[in-house]
């Protein structure tokens, strides 16, 4: 039989049952800060999130936990429109291809796609061949990408050197894209990651802020796959310290951080380059929030984009685009850290236990545990009304 049916049916089975688990808020965890609507990162107005989950047991035992994510800064406009946008490296040891062009253009073209460390090569020229396929040439007459392609690594729950994720995938993840919830825990590029030893994977959260007597709307998306147990906080709570039950690794020796988180940023604030870049760094202080020291074998890596002045990004000789001025990015610089936080923790909340290659298993954060944890040390509020 050929197995691509199943992969599908495993994919839609996942995204629908993340979408519809409890969230962060929904146990009553704290967080500072007014969330979007969806409080995601398609908050922002017109971004749009596609995944593809691959979960499959092989007929030679092996086990496919892995998947893409794509987030398109303006929708199908992304084909022909970028967006200013600057990047980050907390900790290099990672991957995010197009970097280069991106910090001497201070622009994006086209989606961020996440995926695990080994098919980033294979995401990559699907990107530039759904691009060929889809959109018209550059004013060169040529069909130019540099596609932006982050990583981490689920090779503990996946059967990663497989090779599983193939060009459909980052096709179906592109076609698919659209506004709306977006499904967290174990889907897409995240289907096979680990995060503080639990199981973690895609997370997603945003923030309105009032800057200069206008609202604007800051989302953040993470593939969440660092740290480990013992320096986990919650909302301040040293979670890690006290769960240490079903750890991963039982070896001091492996338990290093190792592991790796990609965020990405989208604000409809209308900032350059150089103040993305800014935005770019702050996700860090959201790690630091959760217990991250962002460790030598982690790769952290962190990208901003603004959807706002499109008009300059159409390719005119002449243009002009509007700013925020520095003095009004701490609002923004606030927001950054406030949503990276609640995203991790959405991705843990909405993750589930996985048997993976190999007899590997990860465990999920147990929600029970969790809240009891937060009212031992005060931290637990009301949990937020049904949606």
């Amino acid at each position: 039989m050929n197995p691509l049916p199943l992969v599908l049916l495993s994919c839609l089975v996942a995204t629908t049952a993340a979408a519809a688990g409890p969230r962060a808020r929904d146990l009553g965890v704290p967080f500072e800060g007014t969330p979007g609507l969806l409080n995601a990162i398609t908050d922002v107005a017109g971004v749009a999130v596609g995944q593809v989950t691959l979960v499959e047991d092989l007929a030679d035992g092996r086990k496919v936990r892995t998947g893409v994510t794509a987030i398109l800064p303006r929708g199908r406009d992304s084909l022909d429109i970028g967006a200013y946008a600057g990047w980050f490296a907390l900790n290099g040891n990672g991957e995010m291809t197009g970097t280069t062009y991106l910090e001497e253009m201070g622009r994006l073209d086209g989606p961020v796609m996440i995926t695990n460390t080994h098919s980033v090569g294979t995401v990559h020229d699907a990107v530039i061949a759904w691009r060929v396929k889809a959109g018209p040439p550059d004013a060169s007459g040529y069909w130019w990408s540099s596609p932006v392609v982050a990583e981490t690594w689920d090779g503990h729950l996946n059967d990663i050197n497989g090779f599983h994720v193939r060009p459909e995938h980052a096709f179906r993840a592109l076609d698919t894209a659209a506004a709306g919830p977006v499904a967290e825990g174990n889907v897409g590029g995240g289907t096979g990651m680990i995060c503080h030893e639990f199981k973690c994977g895609i997370g997603t959260a945003s923030r309105r802020v009032r800057v200069a007597d206008r609202e604007f709307t800051l989302g953040v998306l993470v593939q969440a796959n660092y740290g480990i147990r013992d320096t986990l906080r919650i909302a301040g709570v040293p979670v890690g310290q006290h769960i240490r039950n079903d750890r991963i690794y039982t070896d001091p020796a492996l338990a290093a951080d190792s592991g790796s988180i990609i965020v990405v940023v989208a604000t409809d604030a209308p900032l350059l380059p150089h103040q993305l870049k800014r935005i770019a760094r702050r996700p860090a202080l959201g790690l630091g929030r959760m217990g991250s020291f962002a460790g030598n074998g982690s790769g952290d890596i962190f990208i901003a984009f603004s959807t706002a002045n499109a008009d300059a990004l159409k390719g005119a000789a002449l243009t002009q685009s509007s700013s925020l001025g520095n003095d009004e990015l701490d609002p923004l610089f606030n927001a950054t850290v406030e949503a990276t936080e609640e995203a991790i923790v959405n991705a843990m909340v909405a993750a589930r236990d996985m048997q993976g290659n190999e007899g590997h298993y990860a465990k999920a954060l147990p929600h029970a545990e969790l809240v009891r944890l937060l009212g031992q040390y005060g931290r637990v509020v009301k949990p937020a009304a049904p949606r």
